[in-house]
């Protein structure tokens, strides 16, 4: 998936629990977190899984996620104004989630 809105540190946090799992195995532990994260990254679990049984026919039991990768996606940069004439710089970072899939 791309441009995520949520920045690349969190997302591989939660990215790295299901590394190497089976699907089952991954979603279990997905539904258990209790974060929006959680939640994309299931999203996306699951797409993948549609299109490996789908293009590929492979059977959803049998797969194992082989890799996960979190990219730095752009930055949307906005100011806060504070006192004095000053600005802050805040910035909204997106990320780039990928999951590949094998079967066993």
């Amino acid at each position: 998936a791309k441009y995520l809105r949520i920045s690349p540190s969190k997302v591989q946090k939660v990215a790295s629990l299901i590394q190497g799992k089976s699907y089952k195995d991954a979603v279990q532990t997905l539904e258990s977190l209790p974060s929006k994260i959680s939640y994309k990254v299931w999203k996306v679990l699951k797409e993948v899984t549609a299109n490996a049984t789908h293009n590929y026919f492979l059977v959803k039991e049998n797969l194992i996620i082989s890799k996960v990768y979190v990219n730095r996606g752009p930055i949307l940069k906005r100011i806060q104004p504070r006192a004095k004439g000053k600005a802050y710089r805040i910035e909204k970072k997106f990320s780039h989630l990928t999951i590949s899939v094998k079967s066993v």
